[in-house]
């Protein structure tokens, strides 16, 4: 008889009252009075909530955040920016005259001026002219005495008419001689004496004629005049000096052209030419421009400087000009007409060689250029790749790239 296993029965004790938690003590209690306990409602609650919450949140990243996205994206795609150009950066092309020029400077002087001096010793009696006094040619300026010199001519004249008495007389003695030998009266001793004599007198009846044409020039001279239309520069003598031969009196110098004695570099003496236009500017008389022509170009350049002497002549009609201005010139060695150039620093370059940037329809267009060197005027002449009447950025602006686009404005 087999045995059988003792039931064991499980029975649940109950917590000691100081175990457990108040919710703990309220469901004893309840128990205790028989009462029925209340269902927990807040649990779903929460799973409510949870369930709108995600609901809400799968509305949200398929309808809201993608519309949100695309109005946040879409100003940032479609606003290109636009590069602001003033029009004083700009150029329109148009064909010109282009020049390649070698600079001189050098001060102006008188074309002529005439240092006039004594040419007879005396005392001045005037001198009618100051510096700065205009004269015209044929003017006196100084009056030297002429007392000595009008007894000197007196004299002169006193024995050149002596000896032209004297020959006279000889002349008819000789014609007598001669007719006596035609007569077979006289010998020809008397007819050789006589011609002897009449040649001698006739000699010294020129010398006497020339003393009196040399008496008579210094007379002239001691009256100086102006030798041609001028301005009186310089007065060297006052009145009741006595004077020299070769004395300085007063110097005249003629304003209406006057030349620039300048300097060119020493390399560049193989590039100029008589005849060569110079555009001349001189100091304290702004804004306004002489034109020259090369006159004389020296073959030596001067030791030191390695400069080579250039003579230039400006016609100075107004009295503009005077001497001793300084001056800076540009003269004129190559010409180039018609011709399409940008500054210097319009032109870029990059990999791809030397270009410019063109507007066209409100875009910057690369226009690759071909270049002729550097010409007057800080201008460099452009070959081919441009066309006149279109415009280029001729400011050294690095921001601006081809295809950006840009707009005109105003300063």
């Amino acid at each position: 008889m087999s045995a059988r296993k003792p039931t064991t029965e499980t029975t649940t004790q109950p917590k000691p009252d100081w175990a457990m938690s108040k919710r703990e003590e309220k469901r004893a209690r309840m128990d205790r009075e028989g009462l029925a306990r209340k269902r927990r409602k807040w649990p779903w609650f929460v799973l409510v909530l949870l369930i709108a919450a995600g609901a809400g949140y799968y509305y949200y990243i398929t309808e809201v955040a993608p519309t949100a996205d695309a109005s946040s994206e879409t100003p940032a795609e479609q606003a290109e920016p636009v590069m602001q150009v003033n029009r004083q950066e700009l150029s329109v092309l148009a064909p010109q005259t282009l020049q390649q020029t070698i600079r001189v400077i050098g001060t102006i002087a008188p074309a002529r001026q005439a240092q006039l001096s004594a040419q007879v010793s005396g005392r001045i009696e005037t001198v009618r002219v100051q510096p700065g006094d205009s004269v015209s040619k044929g003017d006196v300026l100084a009056q030297i005495d002429v007392e000595t010199l009008t007894l000197e001519l007196q004299q002169a004249r006193s024995n050149a008419d002596s000896a032209r008495a004297q020959l006279s007389l000889a002349s008819v003695q000789l014609e007598r001689a001669q007719q006596l030998i035609d007569r077979g009266v006289s010998t020809t001793s008397s007819l050789d004496e006589a011609q002897s004599t009449v040649a001698q007198l006739r000699a010294s009846l020129s010398a006497l004629e020339d003393q009196v044409a040399g008496a008579e020039l210094r007379l002239r001279n001691a009256t100086v005049r102006a030798p041609y239309d001028g301005v009186i520069s310089a007065r060297a003598a006052e009145p009741g000096q006595y004077v020299s031969i070769g004395a300085p009196l007063v110097t005249v110098v003629d304003l209406t052209k006057v030349e620039m004695r300048a300097s060119a570099a020493v390399g560049s003496g193989a590039l100029l030419e008589r005849g060569q236009t110079v555009a001349i500017r001189v100091d304290g008389i702004p804004g306004q421009t002489f034109e020259g022509i090369v006159a004389r170009i020296n073959p030596v350049a001067e030791e030191g400087t390695r400069t080579i002497p250039v003579y230039v002549q400006v016609d100075n009609a107004d009295g503009v000009l005077l001497g001793g201005m300084f001056g800076v010139g540009q003269i004129v060695v190559k010409e180039a007409p018609g011709s399409l150039a940008v500054p210097a620093e319009a032109l870029r370059e990059d990999a791809e060689g030397h270009h410019l940037l063109q507007i066209a329809e409100g875009r910057l267009v690369r226009r690759p250029v071909e270049t002729d060197g550097d010409w007057a005027g800080g201008l460099t002449r452009i070959i081919s790749g441009v066309e006149a009447g279109q415009t280029v950025v001729t400011a050294p602006l690095p921001s601006l790239t081809d295809g950006d686009a840009v707009e005109i404005v105003e300063d």
